[in-house]
Protein backbone atom coordinates (compact mmCIF):
# COMPACT_ATOMS: atom_id res chain seq x y z
CA UNK A 1 0.00 0.00 0.00
CA UNK A 2 1.60 3.44 -0.86
CA UNK A 3 1.96 5.30 2.74
CA UNK A 4 1.79 8.16 0.97
CA UNK A 5 -1.47 8.19 -0.44
CA UNK A 6 -4.17 9.70 1.75
CA UNK A 7 -7.29 11.57 1.35
CA UNK A 8 -9.26 14.79 2.37
CA UNK A 9 -13.33 14.62 2.44
CA UNK A 10 -14.04 12.61 -1.07
CA UNK A 11 -10.54 13.72 -2.26
CA UNK A 12 -8.04 11.50 -3.27
CA UNK A 13 -4.32 13.01 -2.49
CA UNK A 14 -1.72 11.29 -4.52
CA UNK A 15 1.61 11.82 -6.07
CA UNK A 16 2.79 14.80 -7.12
CA UNK A 17 0.83 16.24 -3.95
CA UNK A 18 0.97 15.09 -0.56
CA UNK A 19 -0.48 16.51 2.88
CA UNK A 20 2.64 15.49 4.52
CA UNK A 21 5.98 16.60 4.86
CA UNK A 22 8.20 13.96 2.81
CA UNK A 23 5.73 12.67 0.34
CA UNK A 24 5.02 13.54 -3.15
CA UNK A 25 7.33 16.07 -5.34
CA UNK A 26 9.34 18.79 -3.56
CA UNK A 27 7.84 20.98 -6.14
CA UNK A 28 4.65 20.64 -4.08
CA UNK A 29 5.69 20.84 -1.33
CA UNK A 30 3.55 22.81 1.79
CA UNK A 31 0.88 23.23 -1.12
CA UNK A 32 -2.15 21.73 -0.32
CA UNK A 33 -3.47 21.44 3.74
CA UNK A 34 -6.86 19.49 4.49
CA UNK A 35 -9.01 21.70 6.97
CA UNK A 36 -11.67 20.00 8.59
CA UNK A 37 -11.96 17.82 5.84
CA UNK A 38 -11.77 20.71 2.92
CA UNK A 39 -8.84 20.43 0.68
CA UNK A 40 -6.98 23.78 0.49
CA UNK A 41 -4.35 24.67 -1.71
CA UNK A 42 -2.00 27.82 -0.81
CA UNK A 43 0.53 29.95 -2.66
CA UNK A 44 1.85 33.26 -2.26
CA UNK A 45 -1.55 35.13 -3.68
CA UNK A 46 -3.87 33.37 -0.99
CA UNK A 47 -5.49 30.13 -0.11
CA UNK A 48 -8.17 28.43 -2.56
CA UNK A 49 -10.44 25.55 -2.16
CA UNK A 50 -9.71 22.70 -4.32
CA UNK A 51 -12.72 21.17 -5.58
CA UNK A 52 -11.25 18.67 -7.88
CA UNK A 53 -8.33 16.83 -9.10
CA UNK A 54 -7.77 15.30 -12.27
CA UNK A 55 -4.71 13.05 -12.56
CA UNK A 56 -5.50 11.68 -15.75
CA UNK A 57 -5.22 15.10 -17.01
CA UNK A 58 -3.12 16.77 -14.91
CA UNK A 59 -5.83 19.45 -13.75
CA UNK A 60 -6.64 20.96 -10.15
CA UNK A 61 -9.54 23.02 -9.78
CA UNK A 62 -9.62 25.82 -7.42
CA UNK A 63 -12.34 28.44 -5.71
CA UNK A 64 -11.85 31.44 -4.50
CA UNK A 65 -15.16 32.93 -2.78
CA UNK A 66 -13.57 36.59 -3.35
CA UNK A 67 -13.44 36.03 -7.13
CA UNK A 68 -16.46 37.44 -9.48
CA UNK A 69 -19.01 35.07 -11.09
CA UNK A 70 -21.89 35.77 -13.57
CA UNK A 71 -24.02 35.93 -10.46
CA UNK A 72 -21.76 38.15 -8.15
CA UNK A 73 -19.65 41.11 -8.73
CA UNK A 74 -16.66 41.21 -5.73
CA UNK A 75 -15.01 44.50 -5.94
CA UNK A 76 -13.18 46.56 -3.78
CA UNK A 77 -9.51 44.37 -4.68
CA UNK A 78 -10.69 41.71 -2.23
CA UNK A 79 -9.79 38.86 -4.61
CA UNK A 80 -6.63 37.14 -4.17
CA UNK A 81 -5.85 36.90 -7.99
CA UNK A 82 -2.90 34.24 -8.43
CA UNK A 83 0.27 34.56 -8.07
CA UNK A 84 2.90 31.25 -8.43
CA UNK A 85 5.97 31.86 -6.53
CA UNK A 86 8.85 31.22 -8.99
CA UNK A 87 10.29 28.05 -7.79
CA UNK A 88 6.77 26.55 -8.41
CA UNK A 89 6.49 27.59 -11.73
CA UNK A 90 8.47 24.85 -13.62
CA UNK A 91 5.47 22.42 -11.87
CA UNK A 92 2.51 24.31 -12.47
CA UNK A 93 0.61 27.45 -13.99
CA UNK A 94 -3.03 28.29 -14.88
CA UNK A 95 -4.09 26.03 -18.14
CA UNK A 96 -4.33 27.81 -21.22
CA UNK A 97 -7.60 27.03 -21.62
CA UNK A 98 -8.54 29.14 -18.38
CA UNK A 99 -9.39 33.52 -19.02
CA UNK A 100 -8.71 35.81 -16.43
CA UNK A 101 -10.96 38.53 -16.56
CA UNK A 102 -10.11 41.85 -14.43
CA UNK A 103 -12.44 44.40 -13.35
CA UNK A 104 -12.34 47.95 -13.05
CA UNK A 105 -8.95 48.36 -13.67
CA UNK A 106 -6.62 51.75 -13.33
CA UNK A 107 -6.04 53.69 -17.23
CA UNK A 108 -2.55 53.49 -14.91
CA UNK A 109 -2.39 49.73 -14.53
CA UNK A 110 0.54 48.19 -16.23
CA UNK A 111 -2.04 46.38 -17.80
CA UNK A 112 -2.43 48.75 -20.62
CA UNK A 113 1.20 50.51 -20.60
CA UNK A 114 2.86 49.76 -24.01
CA UNK A 115 -0.46 49.32 -25.44
CA UNK A 116 -1.34 52.86 -27.39
CA UNK A 117 -4.65 53.65 -28.77
CA UNK A 118 -6.95 50.70 -28.79
CA UNK A 119 -3.80 47.98 -29.27
CA UNK A 120 -4.59 46.53 -25.43
CA UNK A 121 -3.78 43.05 -24.13
CA UNK A 122 -7.37 42.21 -23.55
CA UNK A 123 -8.25 39.07 -25.61
CA UNK A 124 -11.12 36.09 -25.56
CA UNK A 125 -9.39 32.77 -24.77
CA UNK A 126 -11.04 30.26 -25.66
CA UNK A 127 -14.19 31.20 -26.59
CA UNK A 128 -14.67 33.17 -23.56
CA UNK A 129 -14.30 36.98 -23.19
CA UNK A 130 -15.71 40.57 -21.61
CA UNK A 131 -18.28 40.95 -24.56
CA UNK A 132 -20.04 37.69 -22.88
CA UNK A 133 -19.14 38.11 -19.52
CA UNK A 134 -21.09 41.94 -20.15
CA UNK A 135 -23.98 39.79 -20.25
CA UNK A 136 -24.40 37.96 -16.94
CA UNK A 137 -26.70 38.96 -14.56
CA UNK A 138 -24.01 40.36 -12.16
CA UNK A 139 -24.05 43.60 -14.01
CA UNK A 140 -27.76 43.92 -13.90
CA UNK A 141 -28.60 47.39 -12.06
CA UNK A 142 -24.57 48.73 -12.46
CA UNK A 143 -24.12 48.73 -16.19
CA UNK A 144 -20.89 48.30 -17.68
CA UNK A 145 -21.15 51.51 -19.53
CA UNK A 146 -21.63 53.70 -16.25
CA UNK A 147 -19.48 51.58 -14.12
CA UNK A 148 -16.90 52.98 -16.59
CA UNK A 149 -17.65 55.99 -17.35
CA UNK A 150 -18.77 56.90 -13.86
CA UNK A 151 -16.65 54.55 -11.28
CA UNK A 152 -13.36 54.04 -13.10
CA UNK A 153 -12.77 56.79 -15.60
CA UNK A 154 -12.99 56.61 -19.46
CA UNK A 155 -10.08 55.15 -20.72
CA UNK A 156 -9.93 51.28 -20.62
CA UNK A 157 -12.34 48.67 -21.02
CA UNK A 158 -14.35 48.29 -17.40
CA UNK A 159 -13.54 44.16 -18.19
CA UNK A 160 -10.16 42.58 -20.00
CA UNK A 161 -9.79 39.01 -20.59
CA UNK A 162 -6.42 37.75 -20.58
CA UNK A 163 -4.34 34.16 -20.67
CA UNK A 164 -2.12 34.18 -17.55
CA UNK A 165 0.26 33.26 -19.68
CA UNK A 166 0.30 36.78 -21.05
CA UNK A 167 1.02 38.63 -17.73
CA UNK A 168 2.20 35.92 -15.91
CA UNK A 169 0.93 37.16 -12.60
CA UNK A 170 -2.63 38.02 -11.69
CA UNK A 171 -1.82 40.55 -8.52
CA UNK A 172 -4.85 42.79 -8.15
CA UNK A 173 -2.64 45.23 -6.56
CA UNK A 174 -0.11 45.84 -8.74
CA UNK A 175 -2.07 45.56 -11.86
CA UNK A 176 -4.37 48.78 -9.90
CA UNK A 177 -7.62 46.23 -10.62
CA UNK A 178 -11.04 46.19 -8.56
CA UNK A 179 -11.38 42.74 -9.49
CA UNK A 180 -11.09 39.54 -11.27
CA UNK A 181 -13.50 36.64 -12.74
CA UNK A 182 -11.71 33.60 -13.69
CA UNK A 183 -13.54 30.74 -16.07
CA UNK A 184 -12.27 28.01 -18.06
CA UNK A 185 -13.65 25.55 -20.88
CA UNK A 186 -13.43 21.09 -20.60
CA UNK A 187 -14.29 20.85 -24.30
CA UNK A 188 -13.64 22.50 -27.92
CA UNK A 189 -16.97 22.96 -27.96
CA UNK A 190 -19.20 26.41 -28.48
CA UNK A 191 -20.62 27.54 -24.68
CA UNK A 192 -24.02 28.72 -24.54
CA UNK A 193 -23.40 32.52 -23.01
CA UNK A 194 -21.14 33.01 -19.89
CA UNK A 195 -24.12 31.63 -17.30
CA UNK A 196 -23.00 27.84 -18.80
CA UNK A 197 -19.21 28.72 -18.27
CA UNK A 198 -17.22 26.85 -15.68
CA UNK A 199 -16.33 29.64 -13.25
CA UNK A 200 -12.97 28.91 -11.31
CA UNK A 201 -9.04 28.45 -11.64
CA UNK A 202 -8.13 25.62 -13.64
CA UNK A 203 -4.23 24.89 -12.91
CA UNK A 204 -2.13 22.23 -15.22
CA UNK A 205 0.33 20.58 -13.16
CA UNK A 206 3.23 18.14 -14.28
CA UNK A 207 6.35 16.41 -12.97
CA UNK A 208 7.63 14.98 -16.25
CA UNK A 209 11.63 14.65 -14.87
CA UNK A 210 10.61 12.44 -12.22
CA UNK A 211 8.28 9.79 -14.16
CA UNK A 212 10.90 7.36 -15.28
CA UNK A 213 12.03 7.99 -11.07
CA UNK A 214 8.79 7.45 -9.83
CA UNK A 215 7.54 4.48 -11.94
CA UNK A 216 10.55 2.30 -10.94
CA UNK A 217 9.82 3.21 -7.20
CA UNK A 218 6.39 2.15 -7.15
CA UNK A 219 7.01 -0.77 -9.63
CA UNK A 220 8.74 -1.90 -6.36
CA UNK A 221 6.51 -1.47 -3.61
CA UNK A 222 7.86 2.54 -2.71
CA UNK A 223 6.08 5.74 -2.67
CA UNK A 224 7.66 8.49 -3.69
CA UNK A 225 9.13 10.75 -1.47
CA UNK A 226 11.84 13.70 -1.07
CA UNK A 227 14.72 13.61 1.67
CA UNK A 228 15.11 15.91 4.43
CA UNK A 229 16.72 18.47 2.28
CA UNK A 230 13.37 19.36 0.51
CA UNK A 231 15.12 18.74 -2.84
CA UNK A 232 16.33 15.30 -3.50
CA UNK A 233 13.92 12.73 -4.49
CA UNK A 234 14.08 9.47 -2.43
CA UNK A 235 11.52 5.96 -3.07
CA UNK A 236 10.35 5.57 0.52
CA UNK A 237 10.20 1.59 1.25
CA UNK A 238 8.54 1.24 4.53
CA UNK A 239 11.08 1.16 7.14
CA UNK A 240 13.99 2.13 4.81
CA UNK A 241 14.08 4.62 1.84
CA UNK A 242 16.22 4.01 -1.00
CA UNK A 243 17.78 7.02 -3.58
CA UNK A 244 16.45 4.39 -6.56
CA UNK A 245 13.94 1.85 -5.82
CA UNK A 246 12.84 -0.89 -3.17
CA UNK A 247 14.54 -3.77 -4.59
CA UNK A 248 18.31 -1.98 -5.01
CA UNK A 249 18.78 -1.44 -1.76
CA UNK A 250 20.66 1.58 -1.47
CA UNK A 251 19.55 3.98 1.40
CA UNK A 252 19.19 7.55 0.99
Amino acid sequence: MNSCRSFCGNITIDYPFALGYGCGHPGFKDLLHCINNVLMFHISSGSYRVLDIDYAYQALTLQEPNMSTCDTLVLGGQGNGFTVEPWRAPYMNPAPENVFMLIGCSAMSPLFQGFPGKHLPCKNVSGMGCEEYYGCRAWDGLGHNRLGSGYFGSGPPVCCAVPYEAIKSINLTKLECEGYSSAYSLAPIRLNGPSSWAYGIRVKFWVKESEEFCGACEATGGACGYGLDGIKQICMCGNSNSTSNCDSGLSA
